[in-house]
């Protein structure tokens, strides 16, 4: 992730208090997200956040996120436009404190710690974050209004008793 590089605080940066910031990607950074969220655009990302102290080197990454971005219809691949707007609430840790554990027994154990984001070299990237934020946003099937996928597989159209998927089985029963 490129596009917000330059969106991190250091640590040393930090207050007590902590920090509360309002930022607006550039004209620049809003091409390089739409490239690499493989999107055609995206057209306004706006972001207010908060960075919380919470002791012991973790801090609290908290805020909204408002984008307005447009995708391609998975159906006609026209301009499908979309605003979003996404609350987030992130745990940071120093990446020392953040080794990956193997679960002890099984492989289907789900760890009960909450997932936290490493602090590396003393820099919250918040640029990262908030890419992740907006990516999960992103509608998974954006579908122009009205638009309908009614495509008809030859095969079937010429075997009406093939659209059964027990047709096939029916055909290997011995008649009586």
């Amino acid at each position: 992730m490129t596009a917000l590089r330059d969106w991190f605080h250091l640590v040393t940066d930090i207050p007590e208090r902590g920090v509360s910031v309002t930022r607006a990607a550039t004209g620049e950074e809003l091409i390089e997200l739409a490239r690499e969220l493989d999107i055609p655009s995206c057209e306004r990302v706006r972001v207010a956040y908060e960075i919380k102290p919470q002791g012991n080197g973790r801090y609290k990454f908290t805020g909204t996120l408002e984008a307005d971005v447009t995708q391609a219809c998975v159906v006609t691949l026209d301009p499908v436009p979309a605003r979003l707007s996404e609350a987030f609430a992130i745990e940071l840790a120093p990446a020392a404190e953040l080794v990956d554990q193997e679960p002890v027994a099984g492989d289907r154990e789900v760890s009960s710690v909450p997932d936290t984001e490493p602090i590396e070299d003393g820099r919250i990237e918040v640029g990262t974050m908030v890419f992740g934020v907006l990516s999960a946003a992103l509608p998974s099937y954006p579908r122009k209004e009205g638009a309908a996928f009614d495509w008809v597989d030859p095969k079937l159209a010429a075997d009406p008793d093939a659209a059964s998927p027990f047709a096939a089985l029916a055909k290997l029963k011995p008649r009586s």
